[in-house]
C-alpha cells in the first residue's frame, strides 16, 4: 500500500494573472472546491495518510488555511444552528496529515524541484504518488487517477496515460508504450510529430530509485533563471532509457486542467454537469 503523496502547489501562476495575484492557482474554485482538493480527496480515498505539499515562501498561505481547522467558523455554525454543516467545513480526516515545505520563488524552478525538495527534507525512501496541484481527472462513476495507478503498479514506477488531440499534445509529453510499459517520452512535440496520442499528465507513482534520480538531476544541473526549467520528465526519460520500468495506467476519466482560463472554465462546466 502506498501511503505518501507529493503535491507541488508553489509558484505564482503567471498564466492566470491577474487573479493569481490574490488567489493561489491551486486554490481557484472548481465547483465548490479548490482545484488541488480534487487530487487530495482521491489520494486519501486511495489510502494516502501523509501528503507533502510544496508551497511558496510567502504569507498568508491559502492552501494551509484551507486544510486547517477554522475554529471561528465552527463556532459560528454551532451558534447559528447550522451544526449540520460542520462536516462540510472539515477538509481532512483525523488520520491524514499534510506536511508543508517552502520553496523559494527566486530559486530553481520546474516540476522536478519540489519533488527533490520533499524527498531530501523528509528522507523518503519508499514509493510515493506525485500529483501536480492544478489539474485532476474527473471520473465520478469510475476509477480515480490514483486508483488506476495503483492497479497498474507492480513494484515499478507508473504514470497515467490520457488520450488527447494532436493540438492538445503540443502542451504535454507524448508516450509510447509496449506491453503496458513506457518505451519513450517526447516533451511537447511539435504539431503532427507526436509518436502517439497518449499524453503524460503528471500523475505518477515513483519508486525510490527514480526519486533518487530526480534529486540527482536537480543537484547536478545549474540552469540559469531564464535558461531551462528543471522538468521532471528529464530524469524520467533518462530512467527509461537506462532500462527502468515505467508502467502506464489508462483512464476513462476526463483530464481537467485549471492552468488556463479556458481549461478552468471547462472544468467548472464538467463538474457542474453543464458540459
Amino acid at each position: 500500500m502506498i501511503t505518501k503523496a507529493i503535491i507541488p502547489v508553489a509558484g505564482w501562476g503567471t498564466r492566470r494573472l491577474p487573479i493569481t495575484k490574490v488567489i493561489e492557482k491551486s486554490m481557484l474554485p472548481v465547483g465548490n472546491r479548490p482545484l488541488v482538493d480534487y487530487s487530495v480527496q482521491e489520494l486519501i480515498k486511495a489510502g494516502v495518510k501523509d501528503i507533502y505539499m510544496v508551497i511558496s515562501d510567502v504569507e498568508p498561505c491559502q492552501v494551509k488555511a484551507f486544510y486547517s481547522e477554522n475554529k471561528a467558523l465552527n463556532d459560528y455554525l454551532v451558534d447559528r444552528g447550522k451544526a449540520d454543516r460542520l462536516e462540510l467545513a472539515k477538509t481532512l480526516p483525523k488520520d491524514v496529515n499534510i506536511h508543508y515545505t517552502k520553496q523559494d520563488p527566486s530559486g530553481k524552478y520546474g516540476t522536478a524541484v519540489p519533488v527533490a525538495m520533499v524527498v531530501e527534507e523528509f528522507n523518503i525512501d519508499e514509493p510515493v504518488f506525485v500529483f501536480m496541484g492544478d489539474d485532476f481527472v474527473w471520473n465520478p462513476d469510475g476509477k480515480s487517477a490514483a486508483e488506476s495507478l495503483l492497479e497498474a503498479y507492480d513494484g515499478h514506477s507508473a504514470l497515467l496515460g490520457v488520450e488527447v488531440t494532436d493540438e492538445e499534445m503540443t502542451k504535454y509529453s507524448a508516450i509510447t508504450i509496449e506491453d503496458g510499459r513506457m518505451t519513450s517520452l517526447v516533451e511537447k512535440p511539435e504539431l503532427g510529430t507526436a509518436p502517439s496520442n497518449l499524453a503524460n499528465v503528471s500523475k505518477y507513482i515513483m519508486e525510490p530509485e527514480l526519486l533518487k534520480k530526480v534529486v540527482k538531476y536537480v543537484h547536478d544541473n545549474d540552469f540559469g533563471p531564464k535558461d531551462q526549467e528543471y522538468m521532471i520528465t528529464d530524469p524520467i526519460d533518462e530512467f527509461v532509457k537506462e532500462g527502468g520500468i515505467f508502467r502506464v495506467a489508462p483512464t476513462n476519466g476526463e483530464y481537467l486542467d485549471g492552468g488556463s482560463v479556458e481549461g478552468w472554465i471547462h472544468a467548472n462546466n464538467v463538474v457542474a454537469g453543464n458540459k
